[in-house]
């Protein structure tokens, strides 16, 4: 069974709580909401063996995730808290808003060759079975078009 997902059925990705109660959504033992009256928040599976790979990656973003970072982080976007390089499931997400469930993934050369758009379909496929949306660029996009990227993404908070 993958990402949670129980015979080919997607997890919950919306509770509601009544009248303040307690609740805890799972799906395969793994807790995907937690809650009560004060709000949800969304638990999503990560492998721990990436935690070191995405650290190194944040320390080493490339001109396009820096460009995109600096208009991003600290709140900008609309008041929403991004994260960069955060493992989930068993990727590395470039950019992650956990209050929108939106991914951003920024793509170089390598995710144009026929191999590069299958390994990124299958991704998207499994981080859209955990309830996340994910908005593609292409880092030329990025460098030279940013306030199109960045009203793309404003349109998805």
């Amino acid at each position: 069974m993958k990402n949670g997902a129980m015979g080919g059925e997607k997890p919950p990705v919306s509770p509601f709580a009544k009248g303040g109660e307690k609740v805890e959504v799972q799906a395969c033992g793994t807790p995907l909401w937690k809650g009560g009256a004060g709000g949800f928040i969304m638990i999503l599976p990560y492998n721990k063996d990436l935690k070191g790979f995405a650290r190194s990656l944040r320390n080493d973003m490339t001109d396009a995730e820096r460009t995109l970072w600096s208009m991003i982080r600290r709140k900008q976007a609309k008041g929403r808290l991004f994260s960069r390089q955060k493992t989930i499931d068993n990727y590395i997400v470039d950019f992650y808003c956990a209050s929108a469930a939106l991914v951003i993934e920024l793509d170089g050369g390598q995710h144009y060759t026929p191999e590069g758009r299958e390994k990124d379909r299958r991704r998207d496929h499994d981080l859209a079975a955990l309830g996340l949306q994910v908005l593609r660029f292409s880092d030329r996009d990025v460098l030279t078009n940013i306030e199109g990227v960045r009203e793309e993404i404003w349109k998805h908070l």
